[in-house]
């Protein structure tokens, strides 16, 4: 473990080297003036893909598109490694010696929980977009964290309450075993529920390693359950669909609902496998002229030349609205007091190529439409990355949970 650790601060170092590089003195005076940004993520796991490089590739294009700022804005990035410890101790050394000032992006809900609790001991700024637990605006909220893209209780009422009223009412689990599975299955086993559902059983996969999943699908299967419900994500979700139609499970009219489906997983399973998948998002890159014309200026830089996942448009939206907020209130305030920066990014309405209009909430929610989509049949598909069509939008009031139901301690009643 204590090598592992040290592999992850080391990559964290590696991609800050021409920050490193400088005299110790030269670059404390570098740091004193310019916004560091770490963009702390999988860049070698199974959430690499849907985040990784082409999360910071999206930063650094918003920090192009806001053109002249009067400041020098630096990026580094990071592996966790999906290890809370790794994590942890990255984060530790980005801002007690690093001179990092905002933490944005991190993957693994169990890696974001520890950072957004060290980020605020340090009064820093968190910007999470793609750990998904709904509790890092609920019982884990923070003056220092602002929780972008999705979350579990978004996912399980886009797709979990649509699929029991489409009457897909009786459900079996496969779950990733960390918090952010715990949170997705509970967040959908509420909504399931509420709309007359019934719950037939779960079972929990180790996280990570998991790649074989026949076990688990046959008791899914057994359970006689008309949905199995993938409280996963990544790798995880494609072995699970891959091992699924393998067995035929799909053919015998039992539904897979994968709670968490980014585009780059629809892309590795190819639109035979996929086809007919409901899933819920918040960006898809050809969604409208404002979301296709942010593709066009960033995809050169992406991996693969893929247009971005919603994780990577989030950390593209994240980083631009923070760093309005910080040539509102200047530098200098900016590094002294990360509170001080989110409560100016609430006190200003979001407004950008990603997700359009919206707000941030006193607990830290960033507020948009989201959208229930369902994955194209190749013959409906005019050409690569072609892959949805909107079958329902859920305005932005109704996509997230209540502002008085989540039990944050900055909510006042």
């Amino acid at each position: 473990m204590i090598d592992t650790t040290r592999r992850g601060l080391l990559m964290g170092t590696a991609a800050a080297a021409s920050f490193g590089a400088l005299p110790l003195s030269q670059a404390r005076a570098q740091a004193g003036t310019a916004i560091k940004i770490g963009v702390l993520n999988d860049q070698s796991g199974l959430y690499r893909d849907l985040s990784g490089p082409g999360s910071t590739a999206c930063v650094r294009q918003a920090i192009a598109d806001l053109g002249q700022l009067g400041f020098n804005v630096e990026v580094i990035q990071a592996d966790h490694q999906n290890k809370p410890d790794v994590g942890s101790n990255i984060v530790r050394q980005w801002l007690d010696r690093d001179g990092v000032d905002l933490v944005i992006d991190v993957p693994t809900s169990s890696v974001a929980l520890a950072v957004a609790g060290i980020v605020r001991e340090k009064n820093k700024v968190y910007i999470n977009s793609t750990g998904a637990s709904s509790d890092l605006t609920g019982s884990q909220c923070s003056p220092n964290t602002v929780h972008w893209t999705y979350d579990t209780w978004m996912l399980a009422n886009g797709t979990g309450g649509a699929m029991v009223r489409a009457g897909g009412d009786t459900w079996f689990f496969i779950t990733a075993d960390y918090a952010f599975g715990h949170a997705l299955e509970r967040d959908t086993t509420n909504f399931i529920r509420a709309n007359g559902g019934r719950v037939l059983g779960s079972v929990r996969t180790p996280f990570p390693g998991t790649t074989d999943f026949s076990s688990f699908l046959v008791q899914a299967q057994a359970s006689r359950a008309k949905v199995i419900g993938l409280a996963n994500a990544g790798g995880d979700t494609i072995n699970c669909i891959k091992q699924a139609a393998e067995f035929g499970i799909t053919r015998r009219g039992v539904r897979l609902a994968g709670l968490l489906v980014f585009i780059t997983d629809v892309h590795a399973l190819g639109l035979q496998a996929a086809q007919g998948l409901a899933l819920t998002e918040s960006f898809y890159w050809d969604l409208n002229d404002r979301t296709r014309a942010l593709t066009t200026r960033v995809r050169p830089s992406m991996p693969a030349n893929a247009p971005p996942t919603m994780a990577q448009a989030g950390c593209y939206a994240g980083a631009l609205h923070y760093l309005k907020a910080v040539k509102d209130m200047g530098v200098a305030a900016a590094k002294a007091d990360g509170a001080a920066v989110v409560a100016r990014m609430k006190a200003m309405p979001t407004n950008d190529d990603a997700f359009g209009e919206g707000v941030i909430r006193p607990d830290g929610r960033k507020i948009h439409p989201v959208y229930l989509f369902e994955v194209k049949k190749p013959e409906e598909s005019r050409g690569a990355w072609d892959y949805y069509k909107v079958l329902q939008t859920v305005p932005a009031d109704q996509a997230f949970r209540p502002l008085n139901e989540g039990g944050c301690s900055l909510v006042r009643s």
